[in-house]
Protein backbone atom coordinates (compact mmCIF):
# COMPACT_ATOMS: atom_id res chain seq x y z
CA UNK A 1 0.00 0.00 0.00
CA UNK A 2 1.23 3.64 -1.03
CA UNK A 3 -1.03 5.85 0.86
CA UNK A 4 1.72 7.73 2.89
CA UNK A 5 3.16 9.08 -0.48
CA UNK A 6 -0.38 9.93 -1.50
CA UNK A 7 -1.38 13.56 -2.36
CA UNK A 8 -4.61 13.91 -2.34
CA UNK A 9 -6.56 17.02 -3.99
CA UNK A 10 -10.30 18.25 -3.86
CA UNK A 11 -11.65 19.93 -6.38
CA UNK A 12 -14.59 21.40 -4.41
CA UNK A 13 -14.27 25.31 -5.30
CA UNK A 14 -17.40 25.38 -7.85
CA UNK A 15 -21.24 25.69 -8.04
CA UNK A 16 -23.97 24.63 -10.81
CA UNK A 17 -26.43 26.49 -12.06
CA UNK A 18 -28.84 23.28 -11.91
CA UNK A 19 -28.52 23.19 -7.88
CA UNK A 20 -30.09 27.09 -8.46
CA UNK A 21 -30.63 28.75 -5.12
CA UNK A 22 -28.39 25.68 -2.79
CA UNK A 23 -25.60 27.13 -4.39
CA UNK A 24 -26.17 31.30 -3.91
CA UNK A 25 -23.82 31.29 -0.72
CA UNK A 26 -21.82 27.99 -1.15
CA UNK A 27 -19.79 26.10 -3.44
CA UNK A 28 -22.00 22.66 -4.27
CA UNK A 29 -19.29 20.58 -1.89
CA UNK A 30 -20.35 22.14 0.80
CA UNK A 31 -24.55 21.72 0.51
CA UNK A 32 -25.77 20.06 3.66
CA UNK A 33 -26.64 16.07 2.89
CA UNK A 34 -28.19 13.40 5.56
CA UNK A 35 -29.09 15.09 7.96
CA UNK A 36 -26.30 16.63 9.49
CA UNK A 37 -22.86 16.20 7.30
CA UNK A 38 -21.80 17.87 3.92
CA UNK A 39 -21.23 16.43 0.53
CA UNK A 40 -18.05 17.06 0.63
CA UNK A 41 -17.63 14.92 4.08
CA UNK A 42 -17.87 11.44 1.39
CA UNK A 43 -14.60 11.73 -0.27
CA UNK A 44 -13.00 13.17 2.71
CA UNK A 45 -14.16 10.63 5.11
CA UNK A 46 -13.05 7.85 1.93
CA UNK A 47 -9.42 9.66 2.28
CA UNK A 48 -9.81 9.25 5.78
CA UNK A 49 -10.58 5.66 6.02
CA UNK A 50 -7.86 4.50 3.04
CA UNK A 51 -5.10 5.92 5.26
CA UNK A 52 -4.64 8.98 2.93
CA UNK A 53 -3.65 11.89 5.40
CA UNK A 54 -1.94 14.70 3.06
CA UNK A 55 -5.11 16.47 1.21
CA UNK A 56 -5.11 20.10 -0.71
CA UNK A 57 -8.75 21.39 -0.86
CA UNK A 58 -9.28 23.41 -4.20
CA UNK A 59 -11.76 26.50 -3.67
CA UNK A 60 -12.51 29.48 -4.79
CA UNK A 61 -16.56 30.16 -5.10
CA UNK A 62 -17.87 31.65 -2.37
CA UNK A 63 -15.52 30.11 0.26
CA UNK A 64 -16.33 30.69 3.63
CA UNK A 65 -18.86 28.10 4.46
CA UNK A 66 -16.55 25.14 3.37
CA UNK A 67 -13.46 26.74 5.27
CA UNK A 68 -15.85 26.95 8.24
CA UNK A 69 -16.80 23.43 7.86
CA UNK A 70 -13.51 22.00 7.55
CA UNK A 71 -11.91 24.10 10.70
CA UNK A 72 -8.20 22.27 11.02
CA UNK A 73 -9.14 19.03 9.94
CA UNK A 74 -9.87 17.76 13.10
CA UNK A 75 -13.02 15.85 12.54
CA UNK A 76 -10.99 13.82 10.01
CA UNK A 77 -8.29 13.12 12.20
CA UNK A 78 -6.09 15.22 9.80
CA UNK A 79 -3.74 17.36 12.54
CA UNK A 80 -0.15 15.67 13.03
CA UNK A 81 3.33 16.68 11.64
CA UNK A 82 2.75 14.42 8.54
CA UNK A 83 -1.03 14.56 7.86
CA UNK A 84 -3.12 17.88 7.50
CA UNK A 85 -5.32 19.64 5.33
CA UNK A 86 -4.74 22.65 2.90
CA UNK A 87 -7.60 25.19 1.44
CA UNK A 88 -5.63 26.47 -1.40
CA UNK A 89 -7.94 29.37 -2.98
CA UNK A 90 -6.46 31.58 -6.10
CA UNK A 91 -4.30 33.79 -5.13
CA UNK A 92 -1.90 36.60 -6.75
CA UNK A 93 2.20 36.06 -7.71
CA UNK A 94 4.70 38.47 -8.01
CA UNK A 95 4.04 38.48 -12.16
CA UNK A 96 0.50 39.75 -11.26
CA UNK A 97 -1.37 37.24 -12.24
CA UNK A 98 -4.44 37.23 -10.21
CA UNK A 99 -6.97 35.44 -12.34
CA UNK A 100 -9.57 32.56 -11.30
CA UNK A 101 -8.87 29.48 -11.67
CA UNK A 102 -9.99 28.67 -15.12
CA UNK A 103 -10.87 25.19 -15.00
CA UNK A 104 -9.89 21.73 -12.83
CA UNK A 105 -7.04 21.20 -14.55
CA UNK A 106 -5.36 25.30 -14.07
CA UNK A 107 -6.43 24.94 -10.19
CA UNK A 108 -4.21 22.19 -10.40
CA UNK A 109 -1.50 23.53 -12.40
CA UNK A 110 -1.42 26.77 -10.22
CA UNK A 111 -0.64 24.79 -7.22
CA UNK A 112 2.07 22.62 -8.93
CA UNK A 113 4.57 24.70 -6.25
CA UNK A 114 2.56 23.08 -3.05
CA UNK A 115 2.58 19.71 -5.28
CA UNK A 116 5.98 19.17 -5.60
CA UNK A 117 6.88 20.35 -1.86
CA UNK A 118 5.23 17.41 -0.92
CA UNK A 119 7.40 14.97 -3.59
CA UNK A 120 4.41 12.68 -3.52
CA UNK A 121 4.60 8.78 -5.28
CA UNK A 122 0.86 9.25 -6.53
CA UNK A 123 -1.31 12.54 -6.71
CA UNK A 124 -5.23 10.99 -6.64
CA UNK A 125 -7.68 14.03 -8.12
CA UNK A 126 -10.88 13.67 -6.34
CA UNK A 127 -14.26 15.70 -7.03
CA UNK A 128 -16.20 17.14 -4.26
CA UNK A 129 -19.20 16.61 -5.21
CA UNK A 130 -20.06 12.94 -5.50
CA UNK A 131 -21.47 10.65 -2.75
CA UNK A 132 -20.14 7.18 -2.79
CA UNK A 133 -18.26 5.01 -1.16
CA UNK A 134 -14.52 3.76 -1.51
CA UNK A 135 -11.24 2.45 -0.45
CA UNK A 136 -8.80 4.54 -2.42
CA UNK A 137 -5.80 2.41 -1.74
CA UNK A 138 -7.01 -0.03 -3.92
CA UNK A 139 -7.46 1.71 -6.71
CA UNK A 140 -3.69 2.99 -5.78
CA UNK A 141 -2.59 -0.70 -5.80
CA UNK A 142 -4.09 -1.33 -9.03
CA UNK A 143 -2.58 1.59 -10.24
CA UNK A 144 1.39 0.47 -9.50
CA UNK A 145 0.43 -3.16 -11.04
CA UNK A 146 -0.58 -1.80 -13.97
CA UNK A 147 2.99 0.84 -14.12
CA UNK A 148 0.14 3.35 -15.22
CA UNK A 149 0.56 6.40 -16.06
CA UNK A 150 -3.15 7.44 -15.31
CA UNK A 151 -5.62 5.33 -13.79
CA UNK A 152 -9.45 6.36 -13.66
CA UNK A 153 -11.76 5.27 -11.68
CA UNK A 154 -15.38 4.73 -13.65
CA UNK A 155 -18.66 3.38 -12.12
CA UNK A 156 -21.71 2.00 -15.26
CA UNK A 157 -24.32 4.07 -15.34
CA UNK A 158 -27.63 3.73 -17.84
CA UNK A 159 -26.82 4.61 -21.28
CA UNK A 160 -29.78 6.88 -22.33
CA UNK A 161 -27.61 9.16 -18.92
CA UNK A 162 -23.81 8.62 -20.24
CA UNK A 163 -24.04 11.41 -22.65
CA UNK A 164 -23.99 13.55 -19.59
CA UNK A 165 -20.41 12.23 -17.78
CA UNK A 166 -16.87 11.34 -19.29
CA UNK A 167 -17.15 7.90 -20.73
CA UNK A 168 -14.58 5.02 -21.83
CA UNK A 169 -14.43 2.15 -23.41
CA UNK A 170 -11.98 -0.48 -21.20
CA UNK A 171 -10.67 -3.75 -22.46
CA UNK A 172 -11.06 -6.88 -20.36
CA UNK A 173 -7.84 -7.07 -19.20
CA UNK A 174 -8.71 -7.70 -15.42
CA UNK A 175 -12.85 -8.18 -15.47
CA UNK A 176 -14.85 -6.77 -12.79
CA UNK A 177 -11.35 -4.76 -11.71
CA UNK A 178 -10.64 -2.56 -14.72
CA UNK A 179 -8.64 -2.74 -17.70
CA UNK A 180 -6.85 -0.43 -19.53
CA UNK A 181 -8.71 2.41 -21.77
CA UNK A 182 -9.30 1.97 -25.49
CA UNK A 183 -10.74 5.08 -26.10
CA UNK A 184 -11.99 8.12 -23.95
CA UNK A 185 -15.31 10.50 -24.61
CA UNK A 186 -16.31 13.83 -22.66
CA UNK A 187 -19.84 14.22 -22.69
CA UNK A 188 -20.40 12.46 -26.06
CA UNK A 189 -23.63 13.33 -27.54
CA UNK A 190 -23.95 9.80 -28.64
CA UNK A 191 -22.34 7.51 -26.31
CA UNK A 192 -21.55 3.96 -26.69
CA UNK A 193 -20.31 2.95 -23.56
CA UNK A 194 -21.58 2.87 -20.13
CA UNK A 195 -18.85 3.41 -18.41
CA UNK A 196 -18.78 7.37 -16.59
CA UNK A 197 -15.91 8.72 -15.06
CA UNK A 198 -15.84 9.31 -11.07
CA UNK A 199 -13.66 12.30 -11.42
CA UNK A 200 -10.97 10.25 -9.49
CA UNK A 201 -7.73 10.79 -10.94
CA UNK A 202 -4.56 8.87 -9.86
CA UNK A 203 -1.21 9.98 -11.62
CA UNK A 204 2.03 9.32 -11.81
CA UNK A 205 3.59 12.62 -10.93
CA UNK A 206 6.26 13.35 -13.68
CA UNK A 207 3.10 12.68 -16.02
CA UNK A 208 0.82 15.19 -14.64
CA UNK A 209 3.43 17.85 -14.21
CA UNK A 210 4.05 17.31 -18.39
CA UNK A 211 0.91 17.62 -19.13
CA UNK A 212 -0.15 20.17 -17.04
CA UNK A 213 2.92 22.37 -18.48
CA UNK A 214 1.70 21.25 -22.25
CA UNK A 215 -1.58 22.38 -21.79
CA UNK A 216 -0.98 25.85 -20.20
CA UNK A 217 -1.73 28.79 -22.17
CA UNK A 218 -4.58 26.77 -24.36
CA UNK A 219 -8.04 27.86 -23.96
CA UNK A 220 -9.40 25.19 -22.27
CA UNK A 221 -8.19 23.84 -18.70
CA UNK A 222 -10.56 20.62 -17.97
CA UNK A 223 -9.30 17.12 -16.82
CA UNK A 224 -11.83 15.69 -18.73
CA UNK A 225 -12.13 17.79 -21.71
CA UNK A 226 -8.08 18.41 -22.58
CA UNK A 227 -5.84 16.50 -20.02
CA UNK A 228 -7.22 12.66 -20.42
CA UNK A 229 -7.51 13.19 -23.88
CA UNK A 230 -4.03 14.33 -23.97
CA UNK A 231 -2.82 11.46 -22.73
CA UNK A 232 -4.83 9.23 -24.56
CA UNK A 233 -3.27 10.82 -27.67
CA UNK A 234 0.14 9.94 -26.25
CA UNK A 235 -0.42 6.52 -26.05
CA UNK A 236 0.25 6.99 -22.11
CA UNK A 237 -0.52 3.99 -20.11
CA UNK A 238 -4.41 4.72 -18.80
CA UNK A 239 -5.85 2.31 -17.33
CA UNK A 240 -9.77 2.35 -15.62
CA UNK A 241 -10.54 0.97 -12.12
CA UNK A 242 -14.14 -0.38 -11.95
CA UNK A 243 -16.23 0.70 -8.86
CA UNK A 244 -18.52 -1.64 -7.25
CA UNK A 245 -20.94 -0.15 -5.38
CA UNK A 246 -23.40 2.73 -4.41
CA UNK A 247 -22.73 6.20 -6.32
CA UNK A 248 -24.89 9.10 -6.06
CA UNK A 249 -24.64 12.11 -8.61
CA UNK A 250 -26.03 15.82 -6.85
CA UNK A 251 -25.73 18.50 -9.54
CA UNK A 252 -29.31 18.78 -10.27
CA UNK A 253 -32.07 19.68 -7.50
CA UNK A 254 -34.00 16.49 -8.38
CA UNK A 255 -30.09 13.82 -8.21
CA UNK A 256 -29.89 15.91 -4.57
CA UNK A 257 -33.06 15.30 -3.77
CA UNK A 258 -33.22 11.53 -4.79
CA UNK A 259 -29.79 10.89 -3.03
CA UNK A 260 -30.83 12.17 0.03
CA UNK A 261 -34.23 9.68 -0.27
CA UNK A 262 -31.73 6.86 -0.82
CA UNK A 263 -30.92 7.50 2.93
CA UNK A 264 -34.43 6.55 3.63
CA UNK A 265 -36.13 2.79 3.53
CA UNK A 266 -35.07 -0.80 5.76
CA UNK A 267 -32.00 -1.60 3.49
CA UNK A 268 -31.00 2.21 2.07
CA UNK A 269 -28.65 2.02 -0.81
CA UNK A 270 -26.86 4.92 1.02
CA UNK A 271 -25.61 3.21 4.72
CA UNK A 272 -22.86 6.73 6.23
CA UNK A 273 -22.69 4.65 9.38
CA UNK A 274 -21.51 1.42 7.74
CA UNK A 275 -19.54 3.57 5.31
CA UNK A 276 -17.23 5.34 8.43
CA UNK A 277 -18.61 9.05 7.02
CA UNK A 278 -17.42 11.68 9.51
CA UNK A 279 -18.47 15.46 9.65
CA UNK A 280 -17.19 18.51 11.60
CA UNK A 281 -19.99 18.37 14.69
CA UNK A 282 -18.59 21.31 15.98
CA UNK A 283 -19.98 23.36 12.49
CA UNK A 284 -23.35 25.15 13.80
CA UNK A 285 -22.84 23.72 17.49
CA UNK A 286 -24.85 20.68 16.11
CA UNK A 287 -22.76 18.42 18.74
CA UNK A 288 -24.14 20.65 21.68
CA UNK A 289 -27.86 20.62 20.56
CA UNK A 290 -30.49 18.70 22.68
CA UNK A 291 -31.67 15.59 21.63
CA UNK A 292 -35.19 15.27 19.79
CA UNK A 293 -38.17 15.79 21.25
CA UNK A 294 -41.45 13.96 19.37
CA UNK A 295 -44.41 15.48 21.33
CA UNK A 296 -47.55 14.03 21.95
CA UNK A 297 -48.98 15.26 18.74
CA UNK A 298 -46.09 14.47 16.61
CA UNK A 299 -45.44 10.91 14.13
CA UNK A 300 -42.43 9.86 12.29
CA UNK A 301 -42.21 7.71 9.74
CA UNK A 302 -39.23 6.00 7.15
CA UNK A 303 -37.53 9.57 8.17
CA UNK A 304 -33.78 11.03 9.37
CA UNK A 305 -34.36 13.13 12.01
CA UNK A 306 -31.39 14.59 13.53
CA UNK A 307 -30.67 15.80 17.44
CA UNK A 308 -32.00 19.58 17.81
CA UNK A 309 -35.75 19.30 16.28
CA UNK A 310 -39.16 19.65 17.59
CA UNK A 311 -41.89 17.32 16.20
CA UNK A 312 -45.40 17.82 16.74
CA UNK A 313 -46.85 17.25 13.64
CA UNK A 314 -46.42 14.52 10.96
CA UNK A 315 -42.96 14.00 9.23
CA UNK A 316 -42.94 10.83 6.66
CA UNK A 317 -40.08 9.95 4.25
CA UNK A 318 -37.91 13.13 4.78
CA UNK A 319 -34.96 14.38 6.28
CA UNK A 320 -34.44 17.14 8.91
CA UNK A 321 -31.09 18.55 9.57
CA UNK A 322 -31.11 19.81 13.77
CA UNK A 323 -33.27 22.69 14.38
CA UNK A 324 -35.88 22.01 12.81
CA UNK A 325 -39.58 22.54 14.36
CA UNK A 326 -42.51 20.72 13.07
CA UNK A 327 -45.64 22.31 14.90
CA UNK A 328 -49.13 20.69 15.42
CA UNK A 329 -50.92 19.52 12.45
CA UNK A 330 -48.03 20.35 9.91
CA UNK A 331 -47.18 17.50 8.11
CA UNK A 332 -43.53 17.29 6.29
CA UNK A 333 -43.45 14.82 3.49
CA UNK A 334 -40.88 13.37 0.88
CA UNK A 335 -38.55 16.60 1.99
CA UNK A 336 -35.27 17.79 3.19
CA UNK A 337 -35.19 20.56 5.65
CA UNK A 338 -31.84 21.95 6.53
CA UNK A 339 -30.96 23.51 9.85
CA UNK A 340 -33.41 25.66 12.25
CA UNK A 341 -36.22 25.91 10.02
CA UNK A 342 -39.38 26.30 11.45
CA UNK A 343 -42.90 24.86 10.47
CA UNK A 344 -46.01 26.44 11.70
CA UNK A 345 -48.76 24.79 12.53
CA UNK A 346 -50.87 23.03 9.74
CA UNK A 347 -48.30 23.67 7.34
CA UNK A 348 -48.05 21.27 4.57
CA UNK A 349 -44.60 20.77 2.88
CA UNK A 350 -44.19 18.04 -0.19
CA UNK A 351 -40.92 17.06 -2.31
CA UNK A 352 -39.52 20.20 -0.28
CA UNK A 353 -35.72 21.26 -0.31
CA UNK A 354 -35.51 24.19 2.11
CA UNK A 355 -32.12 25.64 2.50
CA UNK A 356 -31.38 26.75 6.93
CA UNK A 357 -32.97 29.57 9.30
CA UNK A 358 -36.42 29.68 6.89
CA UNK A 359 -39.97 30.60 8.90
CA UNK A 360 -43.49 28.80 6.97
CA UNK A 361 -46.22 30.91 9.13
CA UNK A 362 -49.06 28.85 9.48
CA UNK A 363 -50.84 27.43 7.44
CA UNK A 364 -48.44 27.51 4.34
CA UNK A 365 -48.94 25.03 1.60
CA UNK A 366 -45.18 23.72 -0.82
CA UNK A 367 -45.28 21.64 -3.32
CA UNK A 368 -47.61 19.15 -4.82
CA UNK A 369 -51.48 19.02 -3.13
CA UNK A 370 -52.40 15.06 -2.41
CA UNK A 371 -55.26 15.45 -5.59
CA UNK A 372 -51.92 16.46 -7.84
CA UNK A 373 -48.98 13.89 -9.11
CA UNK A 374 -45.75 14.98 -7.48
CA UNK A 375 -43.08 15.23 -10.20
CA UNK A 376 -41.24 18.14 -9.39
CA UNK A 377 -39.12 19.36 -6.26
CA UNK A 378 -39.64 23.20 -5.14
CA UNK A 379 -36.93 24.95 -3.16
CA UNK A 380 -36.55 27.11 -0.61
CA UNK A 381 -33.74 29.69 -0.34
CA UNK A 382 -32.63 30.07 3.01
CA UNK A 383 -33.27 33.29 5.42
CA UNK A 384 -37.19 33.53 3.98
CA UNK A 385 -40.35 34.54 6.18
CA UNK A 386 -43.31 33.28 4.17
CA UNK A 387 -46.32 34.59 5.08
CA UNK A 388 -49.18 32.85 6.27
CA UNK A 389 -51.45 30.66 4.08
CA UNK A 390 -49.28 31.19 1.01
CA UNK A 391 -49.11 28.62 -1.79
CA UNK A 392 -46.08 27.79 -3.38
CA UNK A 393 -46.95 25.03 -5.86
CA UNK A 394 -43.98 22.25 -7.41
CA UNK A 395 -41.13 23.25 -8.92
CA UNK A 396 -40.87 26.60 -7.79
CA UNK A 397 -38.44 28.13 -6.80
CA UNK A 398 -37.89 30.73 -4.09
CA UNK A 399 -34.59 32.87 -3.93
CA UNK A 400 -33.22 34.03 -0.23
CA UNK A 401 -33.93 36.64 2.20
CA UNK A 402 -37.28 38.04 -0.16
CA UNK A 403 -38.58 40.90 1.60
CA UNK A 404 -42.09 40.19 2.94
CA UNK A 405 -43.10 42.70 0.34
CA UNK A 406 -42.11 40.71 -2.47
CA UNK A 407 -44.06 37.77 -1.58
CA UNK A 408 -47.44 36.87 -3.17
CA UNK A 409 -50.38 34.55 -1.97
CA UNK A 410 -49.46 31.74 -4.73
CA UNK A 411 -46.80 31.23 -6.33
CA UNK A 412 -47.27 28.92 -9.50
CA UNK A 413 -46.02 25.85 -11.15
CA UNK A 414 -42.20 26.11 -11.81
CA UNK A 415 -42.41 30.06 -10.96
CA UNK A 416 -39.08 31.51 -9.90
CA UNK A 417 -39.58 34.41 -7.32
CA UNK A 418 -36.49 36.66 -6.51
Amino acid sequence: MHTPSTLAMILAGSRVDELNVLTCYRPKSAIPFGGFCRVIDFPLSNLMNSGIERIAILSQYRSYSLINHIGTGAAWDMIGRYRGISILPPFKDMENNAEWYLGSADAVYKNLDFVRYYQPEEILILSGDHIYNMDYRKLITYHHEKKADLTIGFTQVPLAKAHRFGVAALDEEDGERGGRVLAYWEKPEVPTSDWASLTVLCFRPEVLYRALEENHGKNSYEFGRDIIPMLMEQKRRVYGYKHQGYWGYTRTIEEYWQTNMDLLGENPKIDMEKWGVRTNLAHRGICDVQPTLIGKTGKVQNSMIYNGCVVDGEVRNSILFPGVHVKKGAVIESSVLFFNNKIGENCCLNRVVADVNSIFEAGVCAGPSSEQKAEQITVIGWNNHIPAATVIEQGATIYPQLSIGQWKQKVSTGEVLR
